[in-house]
C-alpha cells in the first residue's frame, strides 16, 4: 500500500478513483484530483510547500515532485502526463501538457497548455514555455509549435491509457482504484 504521511499538520488529500502504486510516497501538503495515477517509486513530497494536481494526471514511475521552502509551489493542471523519472521542482504545468521521460523542470518554470517537454530535457528556473510549444535539450530550447488538437488528443489518450493500466491491479489490494473498475 502507498505511503501517505502527514507532515507539519498537513495530510495529503486524494480524489476519487485514483490509483496509488504500492510503493508511491505522498507526503504533507499534497492535493490530488480525481482519476489520477501515481506510479511505482514516485515521490510527491509536500513537506516544505504545496503540491496541487488536477484530474486525470498520470505521474509515472520514479518521478519526484518537490518545492522550495516558502518560495515555490507545484501546480499541475488536468490531463497532464509526467513521464518516467521526471523531476519537477516548484513549477507550474498547465492542462494537457506532456513532460517526457527523464526531464527536469525547475523552480518557477511554467509549461503552457498542450506544451511538450522532450525526454531528457532540463527546463531551467523561471523559463516560460508557451501553449502548444515543444521544447528540448539541456538547457531546454524552443523547437517548434504543436497543433493544439493533436496535443489534446495525444494527452487525453495517454491519460485514459494510464487509467486503464491502473485497472490491471487487484482492487482488493488497491482500495484507491477507480470505482468503476472495482469488483
Amino acid at each position: 500500500m502507498a505511503i501517505i504521511q502527514t507532515v507539519r499538520g498537513f495530510t495529503p488529500k486524494i480524489g476519487k478513483g485514483c490509483f496509488l502504486a504500492a510503493n508511491a510516497v505522498i507526503v504533507g501538503d499534497v492535493t490530488i484530483g480525481e482519476e489520477c495515477s501515481i506510479w511505482f517509486s514516485t515521490v510527491l513530497r509536500g513537506d516544505v510547500n504545496t503540491i496541487t494536481i488536477g484530474d486525470r494526471v498520470n505521474i509515472q514511475d520514479g518521478s519526484v515532485l518537490h518545492t522550495l521552502y516558502e518560495k515555490s509551489t507545484i501546480e499541475i493542471g488536468n490531463d497532464v502526463s509526467i513521464g518516467h523519472n521526471v523531476t519537477i521542482h516548484g513549477a507550474k504545468i498547465h492542462d494537457l501538457a506532456l513532460i517526457g521521460m527523464g526531464a527536469v523542470v525547475m523552480d518557477d518554470a511554467e509549461v503552457g497548455e498542450g506544451a511538450l517537454v522532450a525526454a531528457g530535457s532540463v527546463v531551467l528556473s523561471r523559463t516560460k514555455i508557451g501553449p502548444h510549444e515543444m521544447w528540448a535539450g539541456a538547457p531546454a530550447k524552443f523547437v517548434k509549435m504543436v497543433e493544439p488538437e493533436k496535443a489534446r488528443e495525444m494527452n487525453q489518450k495517454i491519460a485514459r491509457n494510464y487509467l486503464m493500466y491502473s485497472t490491471w491491479y487487484d482492487p482488493a489490494e488497491n482500495p484507491g482504484a477507480p470505482e468503476q473498475f472495482q469488483a
